[in-house]
């Protein structure tokens, strides 16, 4: 799971995030389009909207397990 500290300033507000472990694989965009995408930076992807849904909360929460450096994480708030 992601690293708090590491956090990419970027992400949106909220418990999702992803940090800066990021490969910039883009697999988390390709599960859940609505709530990553790449940064205006091009060097990682981002939590740019958190989910609003159980739909959403389950995509994001598959989008963890598959993430295959870690990065995508959750502050428990």
């Amino acid at each position: 799971m992601g690293d708090i500290n590491e956090r990419w300033e970027d992400n949106a507000p909220g418990k999702y995030y992803i940090d800066k472990n990021c490969i910039l694989c883009a697999l988390c965009v390709e599960m859940a389009p609505d709530m990553f995408k790449e940064s205006d930076e091009g060097d990682h992807d981002i939590v740019y909207k958190q989910p609003e849904n159980e739909d959403e909360e389950n995509l994001m929460k598959e989008a963890m397990e598959q993430c295959p450096v870690d990065a995508i994480g959750d502050d428990g708030e």
